[in-house]
């Protein structure tokens, strides 16, 4: 497939994809969500790439729908159209994708993210900001409710006093905030996003790729689950962990006091 209005590319086990749609503030509409599900779906399926970036072109990282276009979101905000729709087809098939991929994900917030586009940003397994970036649940501004799963992940990042103000008073909440609020990662120079990220993805990229899936399958599994059910989920996992060639790679490191050389498998 080719694309129109994202980039992606692959390098020394890093697969990027980039919103490019930056005249638009990257604004989304199903055929971005097409090709991003494509590239995504290349992650998953061509097995090279061991961790994922996700980033935006230009100023922005995501302004969320794209409210301009007539095919995007089911023209979002028009009375009696069907604001769902686009939703059950597109925005939410995408994110559970990132959310099944088995690499980690990380997310490069380089300017605004809002509506949808402050979803996916915090999404990421792990997710560094920019300094000047900021995150807004636009959709009250508009008279709609959160959606491509906010109302389930930001409670889960901020706590429910943060997430429900946030979402019913449609304020930016700058970078710095979010990481006081525990929303993401870190914050970096604006200058400095691309190493920083680049470093971490490098670093993830030549790590034990099956355990990093384990690890987060294994965090979203135990949030709504109890302790029991919580030692099940560790106790499979590390059945599977333990089984790896990298597990075994790791512990021969160790008793030879060398750095692992992880592969992967």
């Amino acid at each position: 497939m080719s694309y129109e209005h994202i980039l992606f590319d692959e390098s020394a086990g890093i697969a990027t994809i980039t919103i490019n749609r930056p005249q638009a503030l990257n604004a989304l509409h199903t055929g971005v969500i097409g090709e991003m599900i494509d590239a995504v779906d290349r992650v998953r399926d061509e097995g090279t790439a061991r961790v994922l970036v996700l980033t935006g072109a230009g100023r922005a990282f995501c302004s969320g729908a794209d409210l301009a276009s007539g095919t995007t979101a089911n023209n979002r905000g028009i009375a009696n159209s069907d604001a769902g729709s686009s939703l059950e087809s597109h925005f939410n098939p995408l994110l559970e994708r990132l959310f099944a991929l088995p690499v980690p994900f990380i997310t490069a917030v380089n300017g605004p993210a809002a509506g949808a586009g402050c979803s996916f940003a915090l999404a990421g397994d792990i997710v560094v900001a920019a300094k000047s970036a900021y995150f807004l649940q636009a959709f009250v501004n508009i008279g709609l409710v959160p959606d491509v799963g906010s109302t389930w992940l930001l409670p889960r990042l901020a706590g429910k006093a943060r997430a429900q103000a946030m979402m019913m008073l449609g304020d930016n909440i700058p970078a710095a905030t979010a990481l006081d609020w525990g929303m993401i990662y870190a914050v970096a120079d604006d200058d400095d996003l691309k190493a920083t990220v680049t470093a971490l993805a490098t670093r993830l990229a030549n790590g034990p790729t099956r355990a990093y899936t384990l690890i987060r399958h294994g965090i979203r599994a135990c949030m709504d689950v109890s302790l029991t059910e919580g030692l099940r989920v560790e106790r499979e996992h590390q059945r599977t962990a333990g089984r790896t060639a990298d597990f075994a790679e790791g512990v021969t490191a160790f008793l030879q006091k060398r750095a692992p050389r992880f592969k992967g498998r």
